[in-house]
C-alpha cells in the first residue's frame, strides 16, 4: 500500500510498529542507513557517491538554441556499409591482381575471413555501428 493510503493512524502504526503486516512503501529507494532502537546511524557504505565532472571553463551551453540550422542525414544503407568496409579493398585487390580465378581475394583481410555466423555476432554486439564517412560520402 502506498504511503499517501490510509488515516493518520495507520499511517503512524505502519512506521512504529516493525510487525505491522503492510511495510511503508520506498518506492525503490534504499536505505543509507540503520534504525538501532531509537537513534538513526548512517552507514557510509550504503550512502551513494555520485562523481560528476568538473564543468569549470567548459565551452558549450548547457542547451541548444532553437536557431540552430537544421541537421539531415540520411539513412545509411547496405550499400553505404559495404561500400565503407568492403569496396575499397575489392578495388585495391582488382587493380594489384591479387584476386585468385573465381574472384576470391588471394591476401584476405580480417572481415572477408569472418565466417556468417561470427559476422552476425559482431554485427549484434553494442557499440558496433559505424556513423563515421569516409572521403566519398559513405
Amino acid at each position: 500500500m502506498y504511503n499517501k493510503r490510509g488515516n493518520r493512524q495507520f499511517r503512524e502504526r505502519q512506521s512504529t510498529d516493525p510487525n505491522f503486516p503492510i511495510p511503508i512503501d520506498r518506492r525503490g529507494v534504499r536505505l543509507t542507513g540503520e534504525q538501532i532502537g531509537d537513534d538513526w546511524v548512517d552507514i557510509p557504505e550504503k550512502i551513494p557517491e555520485i562523481i560528476v565532472p568538473s564543468l569549470k571553463d567548459f565551452h558549450l551551453k548547457p542547451y541548444v538554441s532553437y536557431r540552430v540550422e537544421e541537421i539531415t542525414v540520411r539513412e545509411f544503407t547496405a550499400k553505404d556499409l559495404f561500400n565503407y568496409i568492403y569496396a575499397a579493398k575489392i578495388v585495391d585487390d582488382f587493380e594489384k591482381n591479387r584476386l585468385g580465378p573465381d574472384g576470391t581475394p588471394l591476401y584476405p583481410n580480417e572481415y572477408e575471413e569472418l565466417t556468417p555466423e561470427e559476422a552476425r555476432i559482431r554485427a549484434e554486439q553494442t557499440g558496433t555501428d559505424i556513423f563515421a564517412l569516409n572521403e566519398e560520402g559513405f
